[in-house]
């Protein structure tokens, strides 16, 4: 199982005051030098994270992987066109959310999700969709020509209690399962840290793991470089 490292909460704390440090770019080459599989970024409509700066210096200068996270909006997709990340995954959006609260809904914006799949598979990248452990949503999205997908973890992550945790989980091993019959892909992030990443890795057939508000958070009190390597150890 890969570890990609979504770098947002650094370009939120730069943005924070308006400020040019912590530098997000900086941030990700270092996590490269630690031993992530990827980089991963949000470009939001709002702008609230990273900037269109940001995602063509990490096109320029990491040399791993970049997973841009974007709704299937015109603006954004042009950008990623012309960017050209490695992975695209194509996430709901809302203006009033903290984070993204959950999949997207491919069954109600098949249309537009194709649309936007067919114009970045123009470009040869691959295109991940952000979706629940819902059989249905998965197998809308494998009839889209979606390569992948990326189960949102949240309702795993938030359980109140160890039966609803282990509920959701099992929900996830049927879904990914499910997924892999197809032929799809399969990566999983949202809410994932170092506490439950433990029981998650009980889940077979994920080939990536999204996560980034832990680590950076953990960072803080231990440095960047053991932050990660303690993730990694706990993943691979």
């Amino acid at each position: 199982m890969k570890f990609t490292l979504n770098v947002d909460h650094v370009a939120t704390l730069r943005n924070a005051r308006g400020e040019q440090q912590p530098d997000p770019v900086t941030f990700a080459l270092m996590a490269e030098q630690f031993g992530v599989d990827g980089i991963v970024v949000h470009l939001r409509e709002d702008r609230r994270h990273v900037n269109e700066r940001d995602v063509r210096l990490l096109r320029e200068m990491i040399t791993t992987k970049l997973d841009l996270e974007m709704a299937a909006v015109d603006e954004i997709i042009e950008i990623a066109c012309d960017i050209q990340p490695e992975l695209v995954t194509l996430v709901p959006e809302k203006r009033q959310e903290l984070t993204t609260e959950g999949g997207i809904n491919v069954i109600d914006n098949l249309e537009q999700i194709r649309n936007a799949i067919i114009r970045l598979h123009e470009k040869n990248i691959l295109v991940s969709l952000f979706v629940e452990p819902d059989i249905e949503q998965i197998d809308a999205s494998h009839g889209i020509d979606a390569d992948m997908i990326e189960i949102h973890t949240g309702t795993y992550a938030n359980s109140k209690t160890e039966v609803e945790m282990f509920l959701e989980l099992d929900r996830i091993k049927l879904a990914v399962e499910h997924a892999k019959k197809l032929g799809l892909g399969v990566n999983a992030g949202h809410g994932l840290n170092y506490a439950n990443i433990k029981d998650f890795l009980e889940v077979e057939g994920i080939d990536e793991v999204s996560i980034g508000q832990a680590v950076i958070a953990r960072s803080i009190f231990v440095g960047l470089e053991k932050a990660i390597l303690e993730m990694r150890s706990l993943i691979k």
